[in-house]
C-alpha cells in the first residue's frame, strides 16, 4: 500500500488522526452518491498510523 506509506511522511500526525475521523464520518453517509461506506475502512487505516506512532513511542518511555 505506497499510498498509505506516502500519508505516513507526507502528512503531520495530528492531520493524519483529522483524515481519518473525517473520512469515517464521510463514510458514514455511504448512501450519498460521492462518498461511499470504503471511506470507513481508509479512515480506520490512516487513524492506525498515528496509533502506531503513539504506541511506539510510549513503549520507548516505559523502557527507560
Amino acid at each position: 500500500m505506497r499510498w498509505l506509506a506516502r500519508i505516513d511522511r507526507k502528512v503531520p500526525p495530528g492531520l493524519r488522526t483529522l483524515l481519518g475521523v473525517v473520512l469515517v464520518i464521510g463514510g458514514i453517509f455511504g448512501m450519498l452518491p460521492v462518498l461511499g461506506f470504503w471511506m470507513i475502512p481508509l479512515g480506520l487505516m490512516v487513524m492506525a498510523l498515528d496509533i502506531r506512532a503513539i504506541l511506539r513511542a510510549v513503549r520507548q518511555r516505559r523502557g527507560r
